[in-house]
Order: C-alpha cells, then structure tokens, then sequence
C-alpha cells in the first residue's frame, strides 16, 4: 500500500510568488487527507494533478489565516464535481464557526455533506479498518494542534515452507492463519498462526507540527515517526523572536526529530523573509543536531515506505 506525502506549500505568515502556505496532502492509496489549506493549495493540486475531490478529511492545525486561507475555495471547488461522499474537517474551536461564516458570506453552493468535528487534544479524530489520526497539544498565541496518522501493525509473513512441513496444503487453510484463524488438519492436529506466521510488522506513521514554542512533549507525540513534516520558521539568531511569537527555530525542529527518533524530518513554514536561497542556514542548523534534516519545497514528493 503507497504511502505518499505531497508539500503543497511551505511558507507561513503571507505567500510568496515561489512559496505558498502551508499545506500538505497526504495519500494513502485511494485516500486523501489535506493537513492544513493555506493560501495557494488548489494551484500546487492542480499541477501536481491530485485528484482534490477525493479528499476524504481535512485537518486543521489552527485558525490563523496562512492555514485556513485556502479552505473556502476547495469546499467551493467540491461543489463542481458530482461528490456525493462527506468531507470532514477536523481542528480546533472556531474552525466551524470560520467554515460557517465564509459559506454564509460568500453564499457557497454545497451539494455535499460537510461534517466539522472541534477537538480538544489530546484524542483520536479520524480512524479507518487500519490506521488512525491523532492530535495533541501545541503551543502557539490560539489554541493549536499536532497530527499523527498511524498504521495498525500488518501480520508477520506467512512460512509456506514451514505450513509444508506440518501438512497444510495450499488453499483455504492458508487463508484462515494469515487472518488469526487456527485451524485443525485431518489427523487432529491442531495448528495455530503464530506456528506459520512471523512476528507483525510496524505500521507507518507520519507526523504534522505547525505553529509552535518548542515543547519536550512534542517529541514524545511523534516518536517514531516515518515522516515528521516539523515547522522551522527562524535560524537561531531569531531565537527570542521566535519564543516571543511562539514559533520554532531549525535547530529546535531539529531536536524533536532527534529525540522522537523519527526516520525523516522536513522542515516547513518559513518565515517570509527567508528567500529560497536563504534557507540554507536554517537547514545546516537543523542538521547540527539531526544530520538528516531536509528542506520542504512547494510541490516537493515525500514516499513513505514500509521498514521491512
């Protein structure tokens, strides 16, 4: 199953002519939730030729404009295509109030079920058959949320050369112990899955952070992740700025990939007075503390593999 992570824009505070706000399109094979809406999301789904109607959520980190600038025009946008499955929107208190006051202003035309949950973090949002989305607490000047999503684990691999030797023969029998089923052959024998099964194997996580006073905690909420997409919105020499608006440095961002133990750290939300050229150093700090560190880009592609 593809697990794939689209950077629709990297920028916060205002969009700039190569950088749109923040915004990230997660893909799940047929799935698609939207984390965040900034200012310029349906231009980079349009040249990325996402299919934006099959958006199954949305989640919100807050509602400062640069995250939510965006959202009128897909909720508009859904409306132009014979949608018939509801949208849900999930951030935290006035996020259905926004939606609420821009349909009324703006006069939208819905044809589809629009369905906004407010959440209180820490809790679970959104699940499907195997994976869940989950939110926790940050820290910025309005209420504000991270978001994980996670896999369930995937059973361990079938031993067909291990089934072989015990006398199970190809067929239905194969099919009841890859779902946990035992099973009892001819001569009595009593055979469960755990005897042909391997041991499970770790689900994805993929982890969204924005806007935020760095917080210990956070490392803990994503600690594993595959993908932790993570704000880094100044270079060091703005650290109290940073602090006093509530928002993070690279070097912080680059702690919480390191003490979260995640896989792959990108940073995202650049304050706009960094030009692309410029973001080298918040990337050579972050990577003074986690080698790894990557630099988002508008419309950049993130694969998320399996480990094994």
């Amino acid at each position: 199953m593809n697990l794939e992570a689209f950077v629709l824009g990297c920028g916060g505070m205002m969009p700039l002519p190569y950088r749109h706000l923040t915004s990230v399109l997660l893909r799940r094979d047929g799935d698609l939730f939207l984390f965040d809406c900034g200012e310029g999301t349906q231009v980079s789904l349009k040249r990325l030729n996402l299919k934006w109607k099959k958006i199954d959520a949305i989640f919100i980190s807050h509602t400062h404009a640069d995250h939510v600038t965006g959202l009128p025009g897909i909720l508009m946008l859904n409306s132009q295509v014979d949608r018939t499955e509801p949208l849900y929107i999930y951030g935290p208190p006035k996020i259905a109030e926004y939606i609420e006051s821009s349909r009324k202003v703006l006069d939208m035309y819905i044809n589809y079920p629009i369905i906004v949950k407010e959440i209180t973090a820490p809790c679970m949002v959104h699940e499907g058959k195997d994976f869940y989305v989950r939110a926790f607490p940050l820290q910025h000047t309005k209420t504000c949320v991270g978001y994980t999503l996670e896999e369930l684990d995937r059973p361990g691999e079938f031993n067909v050369e291990k089934a072989m030797s015990l006398g199970i023969k190809p067929g239905p029998d194969y099919g009841k112990l890859q779902k946990g089923q035992s099973i009892t052959l001819e001569n009595g024998t009593t055979v469960k899955p755990e005897d042909v099964m391997g041991e499970k194997r770790h689900g994805r996580k993929f982890s969204f952070v924005t806007d935020t006073l760095y917080l210990p905690s956070i490392a803990k909420e994503v600690q594993g992740s595959d993908l932790l997409i993570c704000e880094a919105m100044f270079d060091d020499s703005l650290k109290d700025q940073a602090k006093e608006k509530k928002h993070m440095t690279a070097k912080e961002c680059g702690t919480i990939a390191r003490d979260s133990n995640s896989k792959r750290m990108a940073m995202i939300h650049y304050s706009p007075r960094y030009t692309d050229r410029e973001l080298e150093p918040l990337l050579q700090q972050a990577r003074e503390v986690y080698p790894a560190a990557l630099l988002s880009k508008d419309r950049m592609i993130f694969d998320i593999p399996y480990e094994d």
